[in-house]
């Protein structure tokens, strides 16, 4: 009967109404994916086969089929909120479920979890205590505790001294400016994370040639100074420097090991921290004929800090950085790809599971492999084109107003069976 076959068609048509208009409605989703109808005609059969005048019994949904296609990327402010550019899903822990999204709109919980507004927890592969990103999966949490202080170990300087200085007879006395030749400063720390400021002084010698002493000091935040003594030697010795006649350095002494940096032996402090041991690595000190001169000095310790901000680069790599300055590895990102993206099942709020259909998940980092690469403070926008839904609502709506007109012609034509007299 043509009523049969037409209102299957409606009912198609009604469903590719109800699909486009779910696309028109989340066109402002993050990171949602468009829906299309695709439709299968229904034809009579039987177990002999089909007819040669058999005649088809209307039109069924075959599937509803999602496209992932890539979405525009749009910045925000906040740099939890990530971006997929390229193939890919973020791996969220949904209460021991494992759920997929390609919705990066990120935020912390009150236990420094990093959710979505789910309270999904993201996945990402963590970092052990020195910040190497392992193979372990995990929720990724930021740690809101003070970083811990580490104390300075060691000292590196590049610097000129003055070849054309006079030597310096009188015996030394830090606080006397005439018995020394040049001195210069570092802030060093303690186990404690209390700054430290190293002074060392150079004074240039007669005999033998190109040669100089070095003493260092610490000066505590209470303002006692302490003498750095050079290991293995007593108080008032200095470190002895020897360049060669290029003006390079040739020798330091006493040393461990390298004949170009300086050993101390540890210093007892009074801000109760433990004693503290300082090498001075003094490879890059030259003796030229020119002005002295201090191009770099560095050392590897450093205060206790707070957590300042979080930087997730394109790898997925989590980078905290602290006041004190330092920053530190925290995990990199996780994330998924499927064989068959199309046969996840979908959960709502953006997210999808696996499924049969799907295939097995290839958890990976970002940029390995098929995985997409990642933008901070950026949102994947959904990927519905409107004026492409519009033109498709016309068309299902013409195929409805097809299919009444059919039903129209049928009820006219059985109209006129039935009058006959």
């Amino acid at each position: 009967m043509p009523f049969t076959i037409a209102l299957s068609g409606l009912n198609a048509a009604s469903s590719d109404l109800r699909v486009i208009g779910n696309n028109v409605a989340n066109s402002s989703t993050t990171g949602y994916k468009s829906s299309r109808a695709e439709f299968a005609d229904i034809f009579a059969s039987s177990n002999l086969g089909v007819t040669a005048n058999a005649i088809g019994n209307g039109v069924r949904v075959s599937s509803v089929t999602q496209q992932f296609s890539q979405g525009n990327i749009s910045f925000t402010d906040n740099n939890l909120d990530l971006a997929i550019s390229g193939q890919g899903f973020f791996r969220l822990n949904d209460n021991g479920t494992t759920a997929y999204t390609r919705a990066g709109a990120f935020g912390v919980d009150r236990d420094g979890f990093v959710v979505n507004s789910q309270n999904q927890k993201l996945t990402a592969f963590q970092a052990d205590s020195n910040g190497n990103i392992t193979g372990g999966l995990g929720d990724l949490q930021l740690s809101t505790g003070d970083l811990p202080p580490q104390a300075s170990s060691s000292v590196s300087m590049s610097a000129n001294l003055d070849s054309t200085q006079s030597a310096v007879t009188a015996p030394f006395n830090r606080t006397d400016p005439t018995t020394y030749n040049n001195s210069t400063s570092v802030t060093v720390y303690d186990s404690l994370g209390n700054p430290l400021l190293m002074t060392t002084y150079y004074q240039k010698q007669a005999t033998p040639g190109n040669t100089w002493n070095q003493y260092a000091y610490l000066t505590e935040p209470d303002g006692t100074v302490d003498e750095m003594i050079p290991a293995g030697g007593a108080s008032g010795d200095p470190v002895v420097m020897t360049f060669n006649n290029a003006g390079a350095l040739s020798g330091v002494v006493p040393n461990t090991g390298s004949s170009t940096v300086a050993d101390y032996s540890a210093v007892t402090l009074g801000t109760g921290a433990a004693n503290l041991q300082v090498t001075n690595t003094l490879t890059n000190v030259t003796q030229f004929g020119s002005a002295f001169a201090v191009t770099a000095l560095s050392q590897d310790g450093f205060s206790t800090g707070r957590l300042s901000g979080v930087d997730i680069g394109e790898t997925g790599i989590v980078t905290a950085r602290y006041t004190n300055g330092q920053s530190r590895t925290l995990a990199q990102v996780a994330m998924a790809n499927f064989t068959n993206p199309t046969g996840l099942r979908q959960l709502g709020d953006t997210t999808w599971v696996e499924a049969f259909d799907s295939g097995a998940p290839l958890v990976s980092a970002p940029g390995s492999g098929s995985q997409g690469l990642l933008q901070s403070g950026a949102l994947e926008s959904s990927n519905v084109q409107i004026t492409e839904q519009l033109v498709n609502m016309i068309t299902a709506q013409r195929n409805f107003q097809a299919n009444a007109q059919v039903i129209s012609t049928a009820d006219t034509i059985t109209q006129t069976i039935i009058n006959i007299r």
